[in-house]
């Protein structure tokens, strides 16, 4: 999870990456925080407009419509490549989604794709992505016939790159609302694993696709030390404590409402205590604070 850009720095960000950008009137200022939190952020998400005409296109992403206000994404891919920038700030465009398919996102620890969405907006357990995702709405009539010309594309890979680059996130960050919302069919017309394949490439940790003519041992895991019980009763901002949370929800002690942060906080003591109790552990020695058998048996991985 990010502190969201400011808006120098998205646009500087997205320049970086090759991407031709207009700035669409007050976008800086244009948003939906009034409504709801905007941020911390854990990805990107794509759409389509199921719409034409680029200056029509913008101006519905920046007004909205009647019961839907705007703005309706951060940005607007044209046809032609370009990214029209209409909100900064919370925007109205992913609505309601599956829990599952943000922690998925936040570990990035699918394969080719996240779970399939369970959930939409009003379904009771949805989360708001709102809230969570950059949100981009490329131009196109989304019933699998418009074409996606090669600019558009590009421009889809390099908007979602740069983000994942400013924020240090893989491209496993970067979804479609199809896989965020069983409501949603959108982007349609090409596959979000590819995209994804392409974003990964451009960030420059492809993984290779020729196999080593030799095999290589693997090295032997690193796990964090335990650090002691004092060190996360001092109420650090740690590297360590993000590593720990996503340990505990891959053992399904998870107790977090959005995501392990590098903060200590109350729901890792209370994921922690989970972990305890799954060992065996009872009253005062599952009271949630690591101990040294617990933590060793958690193999948390090193941080550095």
């Amino acid at each position: 999870m990010a502190t969201p850009l400011t808006a120098d720095r998205l646009v500087a960000a997205l320049r970086a990456e090759g991407v031709k950008v207009v700035e669409h009137d007050s976008w800086r200022t244009h948003h939906r925080n009034q409504a709801g939190a905007w941020g911390p952020v854990v990805g990107v998400m794509i759409h389509h407009t199921v719409s034409s005409g680029t200056a029509s296109s913008v101006e519905l992403c920046y007004n909205g419509y009647a019961g839907l206000p705007g703005p309706l994404c951060h940005g607007v891919i044209a046809k032609d490549g370009t990214v029209h920038l209409v909100a900064n700030g919370r925007a109205n465009h992913a609505g309601g989604g599956d829990p599952s398919v943000l922690q998925a996102v936040i570990t990035e620890t699918y394969g080719a794709r996240p779970p399939a969405p369970r959930m939409h907006q009003g379904s009771p357990g949805a989360v708001d992505g709102n809230s969570r995702f950059y949100g981009f709405e490329c131009i196109n009539l989304g019933n699998g016939a418009d074409p996606w010309p090669a600019a558009q594309l590009d421009a889809i890979e390099r908007t979602s790159a740069a983000l994942c680059r400013a924020h240090g996130w893989g491209a496993k960050s970067v979804i479609g609302h199809l896989e965020w919302s069983d409501w949603k069919s959108d982007p349609r017309g090409f596959a979000m694993p590819g995209m994804r394949e392409r974003v990964q490439k451009r960030l420059g940790t492809a993984p290779s696709k020729q196999p080593p003519t030799t095999p290589q041992k693997p090295a032997p895991p690193r796990y964090q030390p335990f650090p002691g019980t004092a060190f996360f009763k001092a109420n650090p901002s740690s590297p360590i404590v993000t590593a720990m949370g996503r340990r505990l929800m891959a053992e399904g002690c998870g107790r977090y409402q959005v995501g392990p942060s590098p903060r200590w906080s109350e729901s890792d003591r209370q994921s922690y205590a989970a972990w305890q109790r799954k060992l065996g552990f009872r009253g005062t020695d599952a009271d949630g604070w690591p101990g040294a058998t617990s933590w060793n048996a958690l193999k948390v991985p090193h941080t550095t």
